[in-house]
């Protein structure tokens, strides 16, 4: 019945402040822009971003009870996270902590224009492979 997930859509106070900030730090493409919208992507068969610009912007993000992290419920995938996290950082971009466990695995937070928590992670998940060769394609 449902195939995959099509669109992340993220609540945005401001529509160009935010295209800026996620086409410049995360290196989307914009590929549609409307008077109070926008579809952002990534060129590849992962989610599109849309923004959609309101007057009120709730946070995305909730404190796990086991743990007490704060968690994003957007995890972006980076194959090089200590160079992703260090892209970020010297971009101005308010980063947490690189966390690595055993294997090099791991990821950290961020955080987007209104406050929104994101993550990265290098962790590519069952069905996930097709990320894995889309890079070694672009690389060749």
């Amino acid at each position: 019945m449902l195939k995959h997930i099509a669109t992340i859509e993220i609540p945005v106070s401001n529509l160009e402040r935010s295209i800026g900030w996620y086409t410049t730090h995360l290196e989307l493409t914009c590929v549609f822009k409307g008077e109070k919208n926008a579809m952002l992507s990534f060129h590849n068969s992962s989610p599109t971003i849309f923004l959609v610009e309101t007057e009120t912007v709730h946070s995305h993000s909730f404190s796990n009870m086991n743990t007490g992290i704060e968690h994003s419920m957007i995890d972006f995938f980076a194959d090089d996270l200590e160079k992703a996290h260090g892209e970020l950082r010297s971009k101005g971009v308010k980063t947490g902590e690189l966390n690595l466990m055993n294997g090099g695995f791991g990821g950290f937070g961020f955080y987007d224009p209104d406050g929104h928590l994101l993550s990265a992670t290098n962790v590519l998940h069952e069905g996930q492979e097709a990320f894995k060769e889309t890079k070694s394609r672009e690389e060749a």
